[in-house]
């Protein structure tokens, strides 16, 4: 090798030498990256998963017979001879609220708990299809319409996949007739409601459409929300639940031509979203 060579080694070797020194710092980088964004990706497909799990329980696509954080109600606190359900904590606080409404001498008896998406859609197409009488009249002759008698039915029923009864936080307490809260007795009942319910947890959910409630499911004195769970509830379904996503029941073509979650599933009482 000449000196001329040597020298030109000499001035490179430095440079090699970094090169060299960078090799590992790279690929260490390159390896860091991919676990980065591996590590992402995995993330974002957990978050997917989690966000359509959430998605297929407020809408009511489930059996809450089969989960854990759902308890069959005793008989004794039930109208009728079906077994329901609810959410634990909802049951907790509805043990709690009966206790001291027996202590003055009010009985206050579930009369519907959970329905899931099916039984909703068996409710709904009954109503839909004349099976079931609504207002005494056969709304499958009554209102060939299917526009207006989806609109007749959402009076006081909700469409499969927008009831807050999929969520197992809803009661309602001793029926579900606007005639029986006029009685001496469902006056009393509907007034110790009024005056204590928020005091385990409750909210009547559907009051009185007015300026606060312009839209919405008539007046329900029956129907009692349990607020700590509820009030997440219906802020996940306002971000996760479009309105294309309610189908799968009879006259579901015109739930699009009515906005149901903002003028049915987030026209409650203001009082219950606090």
């Amino acid at each position: 090798m000449t000196e001329t060579s040597k020298n030109k080694l000499k001035r490179l070797l430095p440079t090699f030498v970094f090169i060299l020194f960078l090799i590992p710092i790279a690929t260490s980088s390159l390896i860091d990256f991919e676990k980065d964004r591996k590590h992402e990706k995995l993330l974002e497909e957990i978050r997917l998963a989690e966000e359509w799990e959430q998605r297929v329980y407020l809408m009511g696509h489930f059996d809450q017979t089969e989960r854990e954080d759902f308890v069959q109600i005793p008989p004794e606190y039930i109208m009728g001879p079906n077994k329901m359900y609810l959410r634990k904590e909802t049951y907790d606080a509805y043990k709690d609220m009966r206790d001291a409404a027996m202590a003055v001498g009010i009985n206050l008896k579930i009369a519907s708990a959970t329905r899931n998406f099916d039984y909703q859609a068996e409710l709904w197409n009954n109503k839909w299809t004349g099976s079931r009488i609504v207002d005494g009249q056969d709304l499958s002759v009554s209102i060939p319409n299917g526009l207006e008698r989806f609109n007749k039915i959402l009076e006081y029923s909700a469409a499969p996949g927008i009831s807050r009864h999929h969520w197992g936080t809803e009661i309602d307490i001793n029926g579900a007739d606007p005639a029986y809260f006029n009685t001496e007795k469902g006056i009393k009942e509907y007034a110790w409601l009024v005056d204590n319910a928020y005091l385990f947890g409750f909210c009547q959910t559907y009051n009185i459409k007015g300026i606060e409630r312009p839209t919405g499911y008539n007046e329900e004195k029956w129907h009692w929300s349990y607020i700590p769970l509820a009030k997440d509830f219906t802020q996940e379904y306002k971000r996760l639940i479009k309105n294309e996503n309610i189908k799968g029941f009879l006259g579901d073509e015109y739930a699009s031509k009515l906005n149901l979650i903002e003028n049915y599933v987030l026209s409650i009482n203001t009082e219950c979203l606090i």
